[in-house]
Order: C-alpha cells, then structure tokens, then sequence
C-alpha cells in the first residue's frame, strides 16, 4: 500500500480532519508491507509482551470499532477485551495472518469514513466517556489521529528492530 499524501484536496475542517486520519490509517498499513507472519508476532521489547506488529494492527482495528460504534453510535461493546484481559485484542492478534488483520482494518476504517462523512462534525456521541461527557465526531477524529500516530511510532520502532527497515 502506498500512503496517501497529508495535504487534504480541500482547507474546510472536515476535509483537514479526515484526511489526517487517513494518513495515519495508510501509514500503519505502509508499515507493516513485507513483514512476514512470524515477524509480525514477535515481542521484541522484554517488559511489553504483546507489542507485537500483529497485536498493533489488532489493536488500531478495535479502538475505532469502540469509538465508532460503542461510543459515538451507542452500540454494545461486542469487543475482544473482557475485565479480566482488558488488552486481548493485541494478545489474540497472533492467532490471526497479518494479512487478514491488514484487511480488517482497512475494512473497517473505510466504513468509519463513511459513517464520519453522513454525520455533523457537531454529532454527539451516543455514549458518554466519562463524567458524563458526550464527545463530539470532531472529538473522537482528532483523537484517532492522535491514536494512531501514536501506534505509529511503536510500528517504527519495532519494524526498526525487525530488518533494519526505516522510514516506510
């Protein structure tokens, strides 16, 4: 997959937004060409076992499903993660192919797209995250974002420490 450029085709605010996101999203993506099965379930860093590559994906997958749909839509939460494993999405991750965990994020993030294009930035959440607050679309977007940048930056690492692969 090749990352899309972070300069949005236009300057409004939702076109900023979404087009942030969506680097990020196809930045995680980018990372993780030409890992191969058992690179993508390694844990590399000692005092963080279910760092993997796999478990990353995984877990970029499930965050938006909980914001989107838990929170914003107000469905229930059908994800992986129990009170007693609240990081199983990230464990279970190795029992999967990396590619089919590629094509689930894409999957779902596209559909999220779609959901965040048929509503108001100014929609609130169905949901709220705590003390009682109803975050806003813009919210749970910029939040994301910053999410999966964020994710990003342990891609780097671990890709880094994998096959010397930087940059991507």
């Amino acid at each position: 997959m090749t990352r899309t450029d972070d300069t949005p085709p236009a300057w409004d605010e939702r076109t900023q937004l979404t087009t942030f996101l969506d680097y990020a999203r196809d930045t995680a993506l980018a990372k993780c060409e030409g890992i191969s099965e058992e690179d993508a379930r390694k844990a590399l860093l000692p005092h963080s076992p279910l760092m993997t590559v796999s478990g990353l994906v995984n877990h970029l997958r499930w965050v938006e499903y909980y914001w989107f749909q838990v929170v914003f839509l107000g469905e229930e939460d059908e994800g992986p993660w129990t009170e007693e494993d609240p990081d199983r999405e990230m464990r279970v991750a190795v029992d999967f192919p990396l590619p089919q965990l590629l094509d689930e994020y894409a999957a779902h993030s596209a559909r999220y797209r779609e959901l965040a294009a048929a509503h108001s930035l100014d929609s609130k959440a169905a949901r709220p995250v705590r003390d009682g607050l109803h975050v806003d679309l813009r919210w749970i977007l910029l939040h994301l974002t910053e999410e999966t940048a964020r994710h990003n930056g342990h891609l780097d690492i671990l890709r880094e420490m994998l096959d010397g692969t930087t940059g991507c």
